[in-house]
């Protein structure tokens, strides 16, 4: 049996000079071990599932292969990948260009919130490379024909786990039924599910599966410094700013923060409140039109905001480099996604932390979340009275928030795609005004409840600026 050869370059990988080339050119010296390990399968022929911990190179273990096999027989659409969230898409697409630029590499990414004419008209060149998330892709193959899938040589699902869980089944069925069966499956994730398991039995080709082994057990990296702070479920927004004014104070006085929560209204509010305490942030999450959404996440990639405030839009697959602080300000209720919320810092080697916000209601949550990823979670200490101190102040400006966001637009998106999806599903105008009728209802509702309690607010933020905290510090 033949010595297995050791990898220790791209050269090492039989992939062309051309690529190695332009590897060296964006500061990638050596492959990492998911690259080392499917690189060779994929150029063989083979189907592949790859699984390892974020930051671990992912998207290039399928890209330069991809590209290696494009430049040998160049056509268009020559490969299609799909994943979960618009801003993934947008930066996969990024890698792409940057591997590519040398052989004029054409490749268009088609996600929602953009215009859907001017997409039509980027399909119909037959660009090589169409990254995507799968509703929007479904609304073009249901709606047009300028354009055909089905001469595909590779079909990527990048984040496949979530991809094939369940939430966007009639998507993924809309475009398997539009793919060749002739081609080649590639299925990568941080984390292997049930789900993947399954898709080994239904392929017709070979499949080469790799999973990272790490013999710590852990399911985040080694350079992760993960913690947890106690907390009343009211005291959240206040313990938050303690947090991070604890970590600028005696950690790093510059690091860039990501903080996690669980709603679009509830990510929005926070980040209202945290400008209006000094903390400047930007926020990323579905209700915010695609433009703004690729500004806010231009900014912080580029510090010029410190602080970005999302949902689990972005807990997936995003590459910043140098985020030193991730913090759950709600804890997901599932383990796998706090895996992928956390792995946004300590990457490619260098260190990080994790904070999560930790209420009565948690504890199970917590305890779970030790067990997936095989390590206890270490207190961080915050000074208790310092939040008592500033609970006042922080409630009224989050209350004061919650008044202006229900004097916009922000719900009308919402709206507009309930109602969209309602006609798709063959509502009738009056069934459609049915279903909704109730909750614009129960807004205005709400909203009258809000008016009458700005009074007391008002009130209140009298009182507490004849005494008013330095939360900017």
């Amino acid at each position: 049996m033949a010595e297995k050869k050791e990898i220790k370059s791209f050269d090492d990988l039989n992939l062309n000079s051309w690529i190695v080339k332009q590897c060296n050119n964006i500061g990638l010296k050596q492959p990492t071990p998911i690259q080392q390990n499917c690189i060779p399968r994929i150029l063989a022929g083979d189907d592949c599932i790859g699984c390892a911990k974020t930051g671990s190179g992912k998207t290039l273990a399928f890209a330069l292969p991809i590209l290696q096999k494009l430049c040998e027989d160049p056509y268009g659409i020559f490969a299609l990948i799909l994943t979960p969230t618009r801003e993934l898409a947008f930066q996969i697409a990024e890698q792409f260009a940057a591997i590519g630029k040398s052989i004029n590499l054409k490749k268009c990414v088609i996600v929602g919130g953009m215009d859907m004419v001017a997409q039509a008209q980027e399909l119909a060149k037959r660009p090589h490379i169409v990254v995507s998330t799968p509703g929007r892709l479904a609304d073009h193959l249901e709606s047009c024909d300028t354009f055909s899938l089905d001469r595909i040589k590779f079909l990527v699902l990048d984040e496949a786990d979530r991809l094939l869980g369940g939430h966007f089944d009639d998507q993924i069925k809309t475009i398997f039924a539009a793919l060749p069966k002739k081609r080649q499956s590639l299925l990568f994730s941080a984390t292997i599910t049930d789900t993947l398991e399954q898709i080994k039995k239904v392929t017709s080709n070979t499949v080469f599966e790799y999973e990272a082994k790490d013999d710590s057990g852990v399911a985040t990296v080694k350079e992760l410094d993960q913690r947890y702070v106690l907390c009343p479920h009211d005291a959240r927004d206040a313990t938050l700013v303690e947090v991070i004014r604890t970590f600028r104070n005696s950690i790093n006085e510059n690091g860039s923060i990501m903080i996690f929560t669980d709603t679009c209204k509830s990510c929005q509010l926070l980040s209202m409140t945290l400008n209006e305490v000094g903390f400047e942030n930007v926020a990323l999450h579905a209700m915010i039109k695609q433009r703004e959404r690729l500004i806010s996440l231009s900014k912080f990639k580029s510090n010029h905001a410190r602080i970005l405030i999302a949902t689990d839009v972005a807990a997936r697959g995003l590459d910043i480099p140098f985020v030193e602080l991730v913090v759950n300000h709600s804890i997901p209720n599932v383990p796998k996604e706090y895996i992928h919320r956390v792995g946004r810092t300590a990457r490619a080697g260098r260190g990080g932390m994790a904070i999560s916000l930790i209420t009565q209601h948690d504890i199970k949550l917590l305890h779970a979340i030790e067990e997936a990823v095989g390590t206890k979670l270490t207190d961080f200490k915050v000074d208790d009275k310092e939040i008592v101190t500033i609970f006042t102040q922080i409630s009224v400006t989050k209350r004061e928030a919650e008044i202006k966001l229900d004097e916009t637009d922000f719900y009308e998106k919402k709206m507009i795609n309930k109602r969209k999806k309602l006609i798709m599903e063959g509502k009738t105008p009056e069934e459609i005004d049915e279903i909704l009728a109730p909750k614009k209802k129960h807004k205005k509702k709400e909203k009258k409840q809000k008016n009458e309690m700005n009074g007391t607010i008002n009130s209140d933020a009298d009182k507490n600026n004849e005494k008013e905290i330095d939360v900017k510090s």
